[in-house]
């Protein structure tokens, strides 16, 4: 997101560079989430977390296609909307780094003999 605002100075070159690296990551994204989604949550909570997931995403979409337009308006150009998407996607990969740690205890099984 941070170099989209330039690619459009490098024609056909610049715009094909972004879309190959951007959209490589669209593509490697579902199966990993889905994965660490089950790992943190569990299986019966991973539908749930989903839709919550959807819904967030949603919100977040209006919200920064709205701020991109009150950016737009305010400074005349994209360029800080740009800047501003990109950083906002480096502190979501740096707390996505934070997932996991918060030290959840496995559940005991149901069938397991308490020790007494």
């Amino acid at each position: 997101m941070l170099y989209l605002p330039f690619a459009f100075d490098m024609s056909v070159y610049g715009l094909s560079l972004l879309t190959e690296v951007y959209g490589l990551d669209w593509i490697a994204g579902v199966p990993p989430t889905m994965r660490l989604l089950t790992r943190v949550v569990g299986t019966e909570r991973t539908g749930i977390m989903v839709a919550w997931i959807t819904v967030i995403h949603q919100v977040g979409g209006a919200s920064a296609a709205y701020l991109g337009w009150v950016l737009r308006i305010s400074f005349g150009t994209y360029l800080e909307a740009f800047l501003l998407a990109g950083l906002l996607c480096f502190g979501a990969a740096l707390m996505s780094l934070l997932i996991g740690l918060g030290g959840r205890r496995p559940e005991p099984s149901q069938n397991a003999v308490p020790v007494v």
